[in-house]
């Protein structure tokens, strides 16, 4: 039996880390921190407790966001397991019953969706459900969303024009519906279709929801082959085009009919921000997608947040029959085995974990990754978190009134060749994008970046003081001039606006840390002069997140211009200088696509077809055209 330690059975007393680590096993256990008042602050699990433990009072190393947790630690219990998998097993029972403030948390909790199918009619509904399973219907999922039941239910209307209406809408009709009328219903209701007609659409219908695609698809060849040999041409048509939509489908979903039931899952982090996207492969067809933005305050990788949202998210009671046999992911984690353990222990069958797939698994999982990068992305720069973003600023910053436009300037070279400076501009809507400009640098030392600097500022701000001055609402001067750098970055900054003698301009120098990580910037506000202030915002804080965003986007824009005009100036393409891509497959892309215009708008799944070109070079190109 699992045995609990505990300074103190009754309220915590202060935390002796050395006599506590002391006294901890070395087997596996789950640990659960307590503040002051008794409250569990964090649930976690360990394969050797004291080492596990001993790591957050370690000298050194602890991020901010971990101190900030080990400062309103006032002691520790735990419990002792008997492996690793009953670790996991109870540490996410704990974390449900209490929901710890630092442990990962899910806004989520609804249970999974399905479509429904009934058995008690003669025409049988198909429709939306959640909650307990009926004994006179089947299910079909669980699908990831809502939305995805109600697309796969769209699609069935559409081929094969099951009823989906209430059974006292159905049973007190006396005409046919606009369901009929739009050629999504075959109109049961009033006799339009025979019950044993009506079954083979339940059939097909089956067989789809089933994943057994190409079973359905052979089935109905048979039958429009049939229908034709019985001159009942119209009929067959009507079943030529159920077979054309549902291959259209198979095309969009990638389709492989390799393997069978999977959940690909990848995980993204930009600051404090963090999101998982879940694809749900069912028969070897995708049946929908959901992005996830868990709070984890302690997570520190995308690895460690994916692990702690894997347990939490699967090892569930009523979750138990909905595990998959396989989870694909994205990025790898260390807790891989015991994860698959604890998985197989509560679904009562063999569950697998894998990172390093090949073939359409690596198509899926390039898939959640992609997703779950766009969705983050989208995530952040949603107008509603900017605005939010832009509030917090003014009060990090104790401003008088709220900024209304950031500048943000960066510097892209190659050794000191071809440099080019940036200035993108964020509003309280998100980016500016027709404000954003690019400098190419010219008479400098190569490598100089503060000659560099100043030259792209004072072509700026020169045009901005005089177009202010002929301006009756004052141009567009910035509430706020971003330097991507520290105290010599914006002493270069203030003389250039004292020189253009731009007023009420707050200058703000970000600069990154001794270990150069997201969320550990130290920000430099001149206050007019030499006179600069120094401020720490904490890792969480979305004012610290405002200014990240706005100094990568300065970033990326100034890479892309650099590496335009490195192309230019070496009388060479963009295409030359993407590593693994030869003069023959340059060419193939070329014929392929008709010009390097139209490849820069290319997908990577329309790169993949093109001979030659392989799923991983295909993701080295598009990352390289758009700067990924």
């Amino acid at each position: 039996m699992p045995r609990a330690l505990s300074n103190s059975p009754d309220k915590p007393a202060p935390i002796d880390p050395k006599a506590l680590i002391a006294s901890l096993s070395s087997r596996p256990g789950v640990y659960r921190m307590l503040s002051e008042k008794g409250e569990i602050l964090y649930v976690g699990k360990a394969k050797n407790l004291k080492k596990r433990v001993g790591n957050y009072f370690r000298a050194s190393g602890l991020d901010t966001k971990t101190m900030a947790l080990v400062a309103r630690i006032a002691n520790i219990e735990v419990t002792i397991t008997s492996n690793e998998t009953e670790a996991l097993l109870l540490e996410q029972t704990l974390i449900k019953q209490h929901r710890p403030p630092y442990n990962i948390e899910l806004r989520d909790d609804k249970t999974y969706p399905y479509i429904m199918l009934t058995h008690k009619d003669e025409y049988p509904r198909l429709a939306f459900h959640r909650g307990s399973k009926r004994r006179d219907a089947s299910f079909f999922g669980p699908y990831p969303s809502a939305g995805a039941v109600r697309e796969g239910l769209s699609i069935l209307q559409k081929v094969f024009k099951l009823r989906q209406c209430e059974d006292s809408y159905f049973r007190n009709r006396s005409r046919p519906c606009l369901q009929h009328q739009i050629d999504r219903c075959t109109a049961p209701c009033v006799g339009l279709i025979s019950p044993e007609d009506y079954a083979q659409d339940v059939h097909f219908s089956t067989l789809f929801l089933n994943g057994r695609s190409d079973m359905l698809i052979k089935e109905l060849t048979t039958k429009m082959e049939t229908k034709a040999e019985a001159l009942e041409f119209e009929k067959a048509a009507q079943i030529r085009d159920q077979i054309i939509d549902l291959r259209r489908i198979h095309d969009q979903q990638y389709v492989s009919n390799q393997g069978s039931d999977a959940d690909v899952l990848a995980a993204s982090m930009h600051g404090s921000y963090a999101s998982v996207h879940l694809i749900v492969i069912r028969g070897g067809r995708l049946i929908g997608s959901k992005s996830f933005f868990p709070r984890d305050k302690l997570a520190d990788s995308e690895a460690a947040l994916l692990s702690a949202f894997i347990g939490q998210y699967y090892a569930k009671e009523d979750n138990a029959p909905n595990i998959p046999r396989e989870l694909i992911i994205a990025p790898a984690i260390d807790d891989a085995k015991a994860l698959a353990e604890a998985l197989t222990y509560c679904a009562g069958r063999a569950v697998k974990i894998s990172s390093n797939v090949r073939g359409h698994r690596a198509r899926w999982q390039a898939m959640a990754i992609t997703n779950v990068q766009q969705g983050l992305q989208s995530f952040v720069s949603n107008k509603q978190n900017v605005q939010q973003r832009f509030e917090q600023l003014q009060q990090a910053l104790d401003l008088d009134a709220m900024p209304q436009r950031i500048e943000c300037f960066d510097i892209s070279h190659t050794g000191g060749e071809s440099p080019v400076a940036s200035c993108v501009v964020f509003d309280t809507n998100g980016p500016l994008k027709t404000d954003y400009r690019r400098f190419n640098i010219e008479g400098i030392t190569g490598g100089d970046d503060y000659a560099a600097m100043d030259q792209a500022l004072s072509r700026r701000y020169t045009r901005v003081a005089k177009e202010a001055a002929e301006s009756v609402d004052g141009g567009k001067v910035p509430d706020i001039l971003l330097i991507d750098g520290g105290k010599g970055q914006l002493s270069q900054a203030r003389r250039v606006i004292d020189e253009c003698q731009l007023v009420n301009v707050q200058l703000i120098g970000i600069a990154k840390g001794i270990s150069r990580r997201a969320g550990q910037e130290t920000l430099f506000l001149s206050l007019g002069g030499d006179q600069v202030k120094e401020i720490v915002l904490p890792s969480e804080s979305i004012a610290l997140h405002l200014l990240q965003q706005i100094r990568d986007e300065a970033h990326r824009f100034a890479i892309t211009g650099h590496r335009a005009r490195r192309a230019k100036n070496r009388n060479k393409s963009q295409l030359e200088q993407i590593p693994g891509l030869g003069p023959k497959k340059r060419r193939d892309l070329l014929k392929h696509f008709g010009g390097q215009q139209e490849i820069e708008r290319a997908s990577e799944d329309q790169l993949t077809k093109v001979p030659g070109i392989s799923i991983k070079l295909a993701e080295e190109i598009y990352a390289w055209l758009h700067n990924e």
